[in-house]
C-alpha cells in the first residue's frame, strides 16, 4: 500500500532557485544535497513558539500559517500563510533562540528539512544565501509588524467605542438618579421640621442618617457627572479670580474631623508670593480636594500630609503657579505612576472598597484623579505623581505636582 505521507517527487533545484534567487548553480546544488524531503499531515507543528529547535523547512507544496500568541492572553495572531517556495523557521537555529512563532500546516505540506548545522555551513560558504535569508528576514520582520499595528489600530478603535459607551451610560445613570435624590433631600427635609419629629429621638436620629446618605449619594452623582464632562471635552472653564491660599486652607478646614479621627497632621505651607491666579474656582476647589482625599486615604494613622503652594515659570516661560500635595504614606510603585489618573482604576482590591472618603486604603469610584487631571488640562496646566515604589513598612510616600498658568490660554487670548 502507498504510504500517503510520502514525499512527493520534487524539483529541489527549481524549488530552491525560488527560495535563493540569485545563487551560483553549484551552490543550490550542494544545498539541494543537504536537504531531506518529508510530508507531514494537516494540522501539524513544524515549529512551536518558545521551543528550542533546530529545523528550518522549505515549503514544496501544501499551505502553513505562521502565528504568535498574544501577549496576556489565550489567543493567537495569524501573521502569515506560507507556501511552495518560503523559507520559515531559520532565525532560532541560526541564533540558537527559542522559536519566536508557531508554524503549523493547513493542509498535508511537503518540506525540505535543513539542519542547523547544515545551514551554519552553507551560511560560512555563501555570503548570497546569507544576504537573501537576511532580506527575508527583513520583508517579515516588516509585514509582521504591520499585521500588528493594524491589529492595535483595529483594537483602539473597539476600546474608545466601549470608553464613550462607559461614559455615555454614566452620564445617563447620573442624571436618572439625581432626580429621586433630589425628592428624597426635600421630604427629607420637610421632616425634620414636623414638630413630633423634632420631639422623637429615635426619628432624629433616623432622619439624620438618611440625610447623609442622600448627601453620600448626590456627591456621588455629581463625581460621576464632573467626569463625564472633563472625559468628553464638555466641561466649561469659569474664569474669575480665584484666591489660591484661600481655596487650600478651606479644603484643609472642612476636613479637619476626618483627620482627628485618623491622627494624621496636614500642614499648609504657603510661599509669601504666591499669588491669585485666573480660573474656575470650583473646578479649581474639586481637583485640590481630591488629590488631598487621595493623600488621606493611602497615608496610614499618625502620618503627615504637607500641602504646599508657590509661583513658578511654566513652559515657554509662562506664569504660573504649583500646589503640591506630599505624604508619609505607603507609596505607589512606578508602574501605577499613569493609571491611576484612569476612570475607575484602583490600586488596592476592590475588596477594600468602603463608603468613607477617608478610611486607610478605602477605595473608591475611582474617579477623584482622573477629574483632578481634567481639571489641570481644561486650565492649560497638568498633574503628576513622584514616588519610589509601594512600600507599608518603610512608607516613602508620594508627591502630587498640580501646575496651572496664572491665566489660561483661553483667557490670555481674550477668547
Amino acid at each position: 500500500m502507498t504510504d500517503p505521507l510520502a514525499p512527493p517527487a520534487i524539483n529541489k533545484l527549481a524549488l530552491l532557485n525560488k527560495t535563493f534567487p540569485g545563487l551560483p548553480e553549484d551552490e543550490v546544488r550542494e544545498i539541494a544535497d543537504l536537504t531531506r524531503a518529508k510530508t507531514y499531515p494537516a494540522d501539524h507543528f513544524l515549529c512551536r513558539e518558545g521551543a528550542l529547535e533546530d529545523t528550518s523547512y522549505v515549503i514544496a507544496d501544501g499551505e502553513a500559517i505562521v502565528t504568535q500568541k498574544v501577549k496576556d492572553s489565550d489567543t493567537e495572531r495569524v501573521l502569515r500563510k506560507v507556501g511552495w517556495g518560503d523559507y520559515v523557521g531559520e532565525m532560532a537555529p541560526i541564533q540558537n533562540a527559542p522559536r519566536a512563532a508557531s508554524i503549523r500546516t493547513i493542509t498535508d505540506v511537503t518540506v525540505l528539512e535543513i539542519t542547523r548545522a547544515d545551514l551554519e555551513y552553507m551560511l560560512s560558504r555563501s555570503p548570497r544565501m546569507a544576504l537573501n535569508i537576511l532580506r527575508g528576514s527583513l520583508v517579515r520582520m516588516r509585514q509582521n509588524d504591520q499585521v500588528a499595528i493594524q491589529e492595535l489600530q483595529r483594537t483602539n478603535k473597539v476600546l474608545a467605542q466601549l470608553d464613550r459607551n462607559k461614559l455615555e451610560f454614566i452620564e445617563v445613570a447620573a442624571h436618572e438618579l439625581r432626580t429621586p435624590l433630589t425628592v428624597m433631600k426635600g421630604y427629607i427635609n420637610v421632616m425634620k421640621m414636623d414638630g413630633a419629629v423634632k420631639n422623637n429621638a429615635m426619628l432624629v436620629e433616623v432622619l439624620e442618617g438618611l440625610s447623609k446618605g442622600t448627601d453620600r449619594l448626590h456627591e456621588i452623582v455629581n463625581t460621576m457627572l464632573d467626569v463625564t464632562r472633563v472625559d468628553s471635552d464638555k466641561v466649561k472653564v469659569a474664569i474669575v479670580p480665584v484666591p489660591l491660599k484661600s481655596v487650600v486652607n478651606d479644603i484643609v478646614h472642612h476636613l479637619r474631623n476626618d483627620l482627628a479621627n485618623r491622627q494624621l497632621t496636614l500642614t499648609v505651607e504657603h510661599a509669601a508670593d504666591t499669588p491669585n491666579l485666573n480660573a474656575d474656582p470650583t473646578l479649581i476647589q474639586k481637583a485640590l480636594h481630591h488629590i488631598i482625599i487621595n493623600a488621606v486615604k493611602y497615608t496610614p494613622d499618625g502620618g503627615a500630609i504637607t500641602v504646599r503652594t508657590r509661583p513658578l515659570m511654566l513652559e515657554k516661560n509662562v506664569p504660573g503657579v504649583e500646589i503640591t500635595v506630599q505624604d508619609t504614606g505607603i507609596g505607589l510603585d512606578p508602574e501605577h505612576h499613569e493609571l491611576i489618573f484612569e476612570k475607575f482604576y484602583q490600586v488596592g482590591s476592590v475588596a477594600l472598597h468602603s463608603s468613607s472618603k477617608t478610611a486607610f486604603k478605602g477605595g473608591g469610584p475611582g474617579l477623584g484623579l482622573a477629574i483632578a487631571r481634567g481639571v489641570a488640562r481644561a486650565h492649560g496646566g497638568k498633574l503628576w505623581v513622584e514616588s519610589p515604589g509601594q512600600d507599608e513598612t518603610s512608607l516613602p510616600g508620594s508627591v502630587f505636582y498640580f501646575q496651572i498658568p496664572l491665566n489660561p490660554m483661553g483667557k490670555r487670548e481674550g477668547k
